[in-house]
């Protein structure tokens, strides 16, 4: 299945791009995309990914364990600073 991942602030920073489709498996969950974009970025984005939260199609996911579907956007929020 392919899934889009939108990198967001720090995130799109450490990436070095806005988003990018990824290949995964069929059932495969929010960590194992995490798992597959870390393999495909060594280095800073690690560590933003380990502090950020994510959106699926739009809705707020706590549950890293979330199944995927084909064609789901995952956005990948760091932390923001300010009021």
């Amino acid at each position: 299945m392919t899934i889009v991942v939108r990198y967001f602030a720090s995130a799109r920073a450490a990436a070095g791009l806005d988003e990018e489709k990824v290949e995964l498996p069929a059932g495969c969950s929010v960590a194992d995309a995490m798992h597959a974009v870390r393999e495909l970025h060594q280095g800073e984005l690690a560590r933003v990914l380990d502090a950020a939260s994510f959106l699926v199609n739009e809705v707020a996911v706590r549950d890293r364990t979330r199944t995927l579907s084909d064609g789901s956007r995952l956005d990948v929020l760091p932390p923001f600073a300010g009021g």
